[in-house]
């Protein structure tokens, strides 16, 4: 029978790599839906006369509308499937990235901004549910090592398209949001046609989860309700644990990709040739962290996930406070924030696989969304935070002088706390 095939066989290995490739290639051109705003906000401060505490509130609800996304997203992928789900991400997002193109406004941006946040959140969860159903415990932190490769070159790609559409296309910011978009359309027809949500959908035996992340014998779940998944999911007290840490992470996540490109740009894109380039370090070393993480957790940690999260975040907050130190333009400027990403970044693949670890496969969308519900909650917290820190300048001895430089000892904050909160989840 089909569904004895063994999971070493070469066709299962085959069709296996062709799921992980698609939902890969899909993921690779996600982030041109969401990360590129950035880089429009220099534009939008000039033409429509929003400052930057106003356009972290816009970052913020779509953060926010994310994070609601995910808890709703996760549960949905479990019952209709990662892959149509995502797919129908795709295009969503695409239509609500033009939309914004549009905005005239505060009320115009946010609205469809959020709303964005909404349609990509049907990207990544969803998108781990079918990881975890096509990989077993022993290969699942590779497994989204590199499902976190194709996040972390999708925010490279992000950061090219949006400079290339400024620097070299001479376009306005209305352009960020219409035409790297395109990209993502294609991703959500690769995965629709070469992904299926299980093994069983093609003939293998589906996996099922030998032990849970404590060592006990993992239950056969079958038919439970979305509540049911939900109670788990918010009973199990290390999965919130996980959430909080990730929320921490996700907040020098997002407090490094949205004004990193402020940085170093300034208030004129053109003021800092040089600068603006260097910023691609930053999700460089975010893409190749990922895979580390994934990879060292399953080879070295016996997948034990806690423990090498505790110490990325820590070598965040070094490598942050490194660059805060560091006056602008300085040559270790360029390795600095290369491993200020590889260390902030790092520890998503283990944070990915370890909810399944804790809740098991047949709740993995579930508690993928649980945790990423925490994760873009708290970073839509802390993104008028930094832009309120960096509009008003505190510290500033002379009153109204702006000051970029603060987003990195905050992120360095915010990855101690990440840190001190992973050494608590033990297996």
């Amino acid at each position: 029978m089909a569904a004895a095939v063994s999971h070493q066989d070469p066709a299962f290995r085959r069709a296996q790599k062709r799921v992980l490739g698609a939902v890969m290639f899909c993921y690779f051109f996600y982030y041109t839906g969401r990360q590129t705003f950035g880089f429009a906000i220099p534009g939008i401060q000039a033409e429509l006369g929003l400052d930057k505490q106003t356009l972290g509130w816009v970052s913020a609800g779509m953060l926010w509308a994310y994070a609601v996304g995910q808890a709703i997203n996760g549960n949905l992928g479990d019952r209709f499937g990662g892959r149509r789900m995502m797919s129908l991400g795709t295009v969503l997002s695409f239509v609500l990235n033009w939309v914004t193109s549009f905005g005239t406004g505060l009320k115009s941006l946010a609205i469809a901004w959020s709303a964005n946040g909404l349609a990509q959140s049907m990207g990544w969860a969803p998108g781990s549910r079918l990881v975890a159903n096509w990989f077993g415990t022993h290969e699942r932190g590779k497994a989204f090592g590199f499902y976190l490769l194709s996040a972390g070159l999708s925010s490279v790609l992000s950061y090219v398209t949006s400079l290339l559409i400024l620097d070299v296309l001479h376009l306005s910011w209305r352009w960020i949001f219409r035409l790297p978009v395109i990209l993502m359309l294609l991703g959500g027809v690769a995965v629709w046609l070469l992904a299926r949500d299980r093994p069983a959908k093609l003939g293998f035996a589906d996996f099922t989860d030998e032990k849970k992340a404590d060592g006990t014998p993992a239950p056969t779940v079958t038919g439970e309700t979305s509540w049911q998944r939900y109670r788990a999911a918010l009973g199990s007290a290390k999965l919130m644990l996980a959430g909080l840490a990730i929320g921490f992470q996700s907040s020098v996540r997002y407090g490094l990709l949205i004004w990193v490109p402020v940085y170093f740009l300034g208030p004129d894109f053109k003021s800092n040739p040089a600068g603006k380039w260097i910023s691609i370090a930053l999700p460089v070393g975010m893409a190749l962290g990922a895979v580390a993480t994934g990879w060292i957790s399953d080879r070295f940690c016996g997948s034990r996930r806690s423990g090498i999260i505790a110490t990325f975040m820590g070598l965040a907050a070094v490598t942050a406070m490194g660059m805060y130190l560091l006056p602008k333009g300085h040559w270790l400027g360029l390795p600095v924030l290369f491993l200020c990403g590889f260390f902030a970044y790092g520890p998503q693949a283990a944070f990915w696989a370890l909810a399944p670890d804790l809740l098991g496969r047949a709740r993995a969308g579930t508690a993928v969304g649980v945790i990423n519900c925490f994760a873009y909650a708290m970073a839509g917290l802390g993104e008028p935070f930094i832009g309120w820190m960096v509009q008003h300048n505190p510290f500033a001895t002379i009153p109204g002088v702006e000051n970029t430089t603060l987003v990195f000892p905050i992120v360095s904050v915010f990855a101690v706390c990440s840190a001190l909160l992973a050494l608590l989840i033990r297996r």
